[in-house]
């Protein structure tokens, strides 16, 4: 039994490593320092929805208005009946750098049934942006926490151009500093590419799509031919909602990029398990029989090899070590892009281990009608209807 369980958990890591769209080599989608120069510079509008942004709004709004983008660059915030202030901060950092005009602050409507918050708000932007004479081009949807630095933007209108893409989108280097982030944050970029490899986003060929929704610059008539953001109203993984359902209407690319920061702390272990759990049920369809097949198949990939390896015996434990060696390697390289060591690989199985804690209580969430919650909405019963 135990010789069994070690081949087929050692089956599954050949298969990843070798056969699931080499989603593990974070480099390979790291790119965009080559871009040659678009031909034209289109007009962007940017949409930023943010509730209570007060710590990052203003390095937020900064980092777009200054970027080096030879285009027409303007900045809509759809200030979500925030508390802090945010909607000020925003406009006090437009005017610190003389961008004032390039900046319009709306604040949010109420709520309706049958929309998630953020996408509430980024609805009420895009109707500015509809109303408006003069439409652009693309469409820059952004959080209020994530900061650009070079000429990233430019970078993506490239992309988007040499291409022919209708969407290109930025998997943001999230915040790596406290001991819990050093601990799950670059799991989590890990278990996203096992879910969503990005060779295989990029595949007009493949039913795969995914966007992050930190930095997603989307055609604006291809957003339009889609039914506007509304055709997502309300999903909680709106960023790979949004992704699929472009991808109906062209190729689209995911990528990484170093300047496309998230500066959004999490201090601990239990803040950065909420931001999981938020969606972790919604990303297993609502379905409990799924949660309960996912934690199984996780439990047989990542701690059983160990537990095997440590007190197995015979060709049960050299099975074993060579799938908790084969999941250490294949985690280098998204601690490399962190700057993380690399003996942090070895406790990639203690790391799922959190995850299926967390995986099991966005779950139990659900059932309590707690699924979702982010900044006092509680959006599990929304979702479910998507």
């Amino acid at each position: 039994m135990t010789l069994a369980l070690a081949l087929l958990a050692l089956a599954i890591w050949i298969y990843l490593v070798a056969g699931h769209g080499d989603f593990w080599r974070t480099f390979k989608y790291d790119d965009l320092a080559s871009q040659p120069a678009a031909p034209v510079w289109p007009p962007i509008v940017a949409v930023v929805p943010a509730r209570d942004e007060a710590a990052s709004i203003g390095d937020c709004i900064t980092s777009i208005l200054q970027q080096p983008y030879p285009g027409e660059l303007s900045v809509i915030l759809v200030d979500d009946q925030s508390r802090d202030g945010t909607g000020q901060l925003a406009r006090d950092a437009a005017s610190a750098i003389g961008a004032v005009d390039r900046l319009t602050v709306v604040d949010g409507r109420d709520l309706p049934p049958g929309w998630t918050g953020k996408l509430w708000a980024v609805k009420n932007g895009l109707d500015l942006v509809e109303s408006r004479a003069s439409q652009p081009t693309y469409i820059l949807l952004t959080d209020a926490d994530i900061v650009y630095s070079g000429d990233v933007i430019m970078r993506l209108v490239a992309r988007a151009q040499e291409r022919r893409l209708v969407m290109v989108s930025i998997m943001a280097k999230l915040r790596c500093e406290s001991f819990a982030e050093r601990f799950l944050i670059p799991s989590f970029i890990f278990f996203f590419g096992m879910f969503y490899p990005f060779s295989w986003v990029g595949d007009g060929a493949r039913r795969t799509a995914a966007a992050a929704g930190g930095c997603i610059l989307a055609r604006w008539d291809a957003l339009q031919a889609i039914g506007g953001i509304q055709s997502i109203r309300g999903a909680l993984i709106d960023d790979c909602a949004l992704g699929a359902k472009l991808k109906t209407q062209g190729p689209i690319w995911l990528g990484f990029s170093p300047h496309v920061r998230s500066v959004r702390p999490s201090e601990d272990v239990a803040t950065v398990g909420r931001m999981i759990s938020r969606t972790a049920f919604a990303q297993l369809r609502y379905s409990i029989l799924i949660v309960i097949g996912t934690v199984l198949i996780m439990a047989l990939a990542f701690p059983a090899p160990v537990a095997i390896a440590l007190f197995g015996h015979g060709w049960s434990r050299v099975l074993a070590g060579l799938s908790w060696l084969l999941m250490a390697l294949a985690f280098q390289p998204t601690l490399r892009y962190y700057g993380r060591s690399p003996i942090w690989g070895l406790f990639l199985p203690a790391i799922a281990m959190a995850y299926m804690v967390f995986t099991i209580n966005s779950a139990y969430q659900h059932v309590r009608g707690r699924g979702g919650l982010w900044k006092g909405r509680a959006q599990a019963q929304v979702s479910r209807t998507q």
